[in-house]
């Protein structure tokens, strides 16, 4: 079992399940009573709920849910740049961040002084978790902008008395150098940009292997919780590879620990989350569901019961090797909601497909699917586009014949396979965009 020299707060993340309970309804019970008394977003939506009468975990589905939709729409109501979502005043907001805006506009976010201390100390969680310290040195590849991950990163690695290396305004190759030149032992980034400083290392002949890097905290993608993924990471930069989940509404809710089972801990101190199933309530250990989270600590703009729209499978399991008693999320996160696509009846996950992909040591890491009409029949076709490594032909029939096979046994659909040449393909500094549906005659199938 663990010890508490591996916890950020051994005394929360030890708590017994029955305190858990106790303390999130209490804290949960006070962000609605500030949400609908701060805020006229909430108070309109949360009219008919009297917090004090939320007194079981039964009790919350009986909350609404909020969407990023409405959230959307409620921030160009009333004034100022965060409209009726906003729950103090201006004067007290110190940073500014906003969501990617990949699933539509984006969401403005506010955070006053005491909601940076709570990002900070989430994050200090993931950071301590992974093996951060004080005699480390953590290298952020990143230009931060206004999205909050990287700049939370940053706070705590400081929190935590670790040296900060910022990356931002430097090219791939600039930041190799970098990491040759300066030592650190810490990087931060998506798996993506991962795989894509170890592509660039190799052609400058850098040895990420043979540097003083020990351990990778990857965010922002699913990938470092996918087995093939996660090992592949871990032999090109010869160091420990780390998982965390996060969003800019939700917070740094998830992170993966010590022991070898692939997946996130619930950071249940900070977070109450739920997985749920199509009918709104709580699915059993074991199934998959969606995830709805509610930031317990949050105070400039509060959330209460958001959709995320990720899907996770909570574990069966009881009890960690790590030591915490925080709810385990087997497989991370696997995937968000619209990025599952209906093929030809079939369900197919994006992740089923990296993990097939990244298990092939004769092709790349870079993928990317296309599902498409059939020309002729009421059908979808599917086809993947890989990359040959440099010690194989991109002609090989060998390669594209396995690949077909394996994608088949996985997934249960046809796949048409094309092996390219090394270095066709994109490359992505931040994530990567892997799937493609560019179908128009059943686009009521794609989700």
């Amino acid at each position: 079992m663990g010890n508490s020299n591996t916890m950020w707060n051994p005394a929360l993340e030890t708590m017994s399940r029955e305190y858990f309970r106790e303390y999130q309804l209490n804290r949960l019970q006070a962000q609605i009573r500030h949400a609908k008394d701060n805020t006229a977003f909430y108070k309109e939506k949360l009219s008919d709920i009297q917090p004090d009468k939320i007194t079981t975990m039964e009790m919350v589905t009986t909350i609404p849910t909020t969407t990023k939709s409405e959230l959307r729409e409620a921030q160009h109501m009333g004034d100022g740049l965060y409209g009726n979502l906003l729950a103090d005043d201006t004067e007290s907001i110190i940073s500014y961040h906003q969501t990617s805006g990949t699933t539509g506009p984006p969401i403005r976010q506010s955070d006053s002084l005491r909601d940076w201390e709570w990002w900070t100390d989430c994050w200090a969680t993931v950071l301590w978790a992974h093996g951060v310290r004080p005699d480390d040195r953590v290298f952020f590849p990143f230009s931060y902008g206004v999205f909050v991950a990287f700049w939370a990163a940053h706070s705590a690695a400081k929190r935590i008395g670790a040296q900060v290396i910022p990356g931002g305004g430097m090219s791939s190759v600039q930041r190799v150098e970098k990491i040759a030149d300066l030592d650190p032992t810490v990087v931060a980034m998506t798996p993506t940009y991962a795989f894509r400083l170890a592509e660039v290392a190799e052609q400058e002949g850098i040895d990420l292997r043979g540097s003083e890097v020990a351990i990778i905290i990857c965010a922002g993608e699913p990938g470092a919780s996918v087995a093939s993924t996660k090992a592949a990471l871990e032999d090109l930069w010869g160091a420990e590879v780390y998982d965390h989940a996060g969003a800019t509404e939700a917070g740094a809710w998830g992170f993966s620990c010590s022991s070898d089972d692939l997946g996130l801990h619930v950071n249940e101190a900070r977070f109450l989350v739920e997985v749920l199933g199509p009918d709104d309530e709580p699915v059993s250990p074991g199934d998959v569901g969606r995830l709805v989270v509610t930031p317990l600590n949050r105070y400039a703009q509060p959330y209460v019961r958001f959709e995320l729209n990720d899907r996770v499978r909570l574990s069966e399991k009881n009890g960690c090797d790590c030591g915490r008693a925080y709810r385990f999320v087997d497989g991370g996160v696997l995937g968000r909601r619209d990025e599952f696509k209906t093929v030809n009846g079939t369900l197919l996950s994006p992740r089923t497909v990296e993990d097939i992909v990244h298990g092939f040591d004769t092709v790349l890491n870079e993928f990317h699917v296309r599902i498409e009409d059939h020309p002729k029949k009421d059908l979808d076709t599917v086809s993947v586009d890989v990359e040959a490594d440099q010690n194989h032909d991109y002609n090989n029939q060998r390669i594209r014949k396995q690949l077909r096979k394996e994608l088949r046994r996985h997934t249960h659909l046809n796949f048409t396979v094309n092996v390219l040449q090394s270095g066709t393909l994109d490359r992505n500094t931040l994530k990567s965009n892997r799937f493609s549906d560019l179908r128009q005659r059943r686009a009521q199938y794609r989700q």
